[in-house]
């Protein structure tokens, strides 16, 4: 049975869902899965800013994040180069990338097991929350194959070299305590406590300004790939005459909380 991603529109508060199910497979993330984030997340991003959620939530069902690919899946495939490739190159990749390309922030409400695939995927999201008995990693070497070099790259974007020859040269996992003192992970709560702690975070940011944080992750994107160009550092100011500036400006002149949603 394939899992499903489940794309819940946003409600009052702003805040919308993205949640992965695989039922009895720990939310495995199978070829169906990937395809479905990657159209869900282009979609998204499609979005015109007033109608787009101020934030989103990407959790898993059943109280676990994403224990990683669905294995059992893997066997029909992987022992093939070219269907291989394609699986790591044109359905992995463009999910991730979906997710890396969306302006709206994203948090991960990571619950227990955060593994391979699911740990790419939370590594995708600009915030991310675990729960004390969170575990972390890719120990992919267990089953005799390499990360792709696609995968490794945005790994490398949360983890520093050393850590991630650590996760996958001796395919360790580290706990939740740990996760937070390599920076993996920007909070760890009570287990219980992960779903309100994400909620109220996702809420604070959602009732932000929307357009300063779609420039603040589209210049973040850029410093990653060594810009903003000229151009794009010029681009950057179009938001002067905006009405969410002024508002932003004129509120805290005027001693009152900024009004910025619709």
């Amino acid at each position: 049975m394939s899992g499903t991603v489940l794309f819940q529109a946003a409600g009052d508060d702003g805040v919308a869902r993205v949640l992965l199910d695989h039922p009895g497979k720990l939310n495995a993330i199978d070829i169906a899965m990937w395809g479905e984030l990657q159209r869900g997340f282009a979609a998204l991003q499609a979005l015109p800013v007033e109608a787009a959620p101020r934030a989103v939530i990407v959790a898993g069902a059943g109280g676990q994040f994403a224990s990683g690919g669905d294995i059992v899946e893997f066997a029909t495939f992987r022992f093939d180069e070219t269907r291989l490739h394609d699986f790591h190159e044109q359905i992995v990749a463009p999910a991730l990338h979906a997710m890396l390309a969306c302006d709206i922030p994203l948090f991960a409400q990571i619950d227990r097991a955060c593994i391979g695939g699911g740990f790419e995927i939370a590594a995708c999201c600009d915030i991310r929350v675990c729960g004390e008995s969170s575990r972390f990693g890719a120990p992919i070497a267990k089953l005799g194959f390499p990360m792709a070099p696609g995968e490794l790259e945005l790994l490398a974007r949360v983890a520093g070299p050393a850590v991630l020859r650590e996760m996958l040269l001796e395919a360790r996992l580290f706990d939740a305590a740990r996760a937070l003192q390599l920076g993996l992970v920007h909070s760890v709560v009570a287990d219980a406590e992960v779903g309100a702690q994400t909620l109220l975070r996702a809420r604070h940011a959602a009732a932000l300004s929307p357009q300063a944080a779609r420039i603040n992750k589209r210049t973040l994107r850029q410093l990653a790939t060594g810009g903003p160009t000229p151009p794009e550092r010029r681009a950057h100011f179009d938001y002067a005459a905006s009405a969410e500036h002024r508002e932003g400006v004129t509120a805290f002149i005027e001693k009152r909380s900024p009004r910025f949603r619709p």
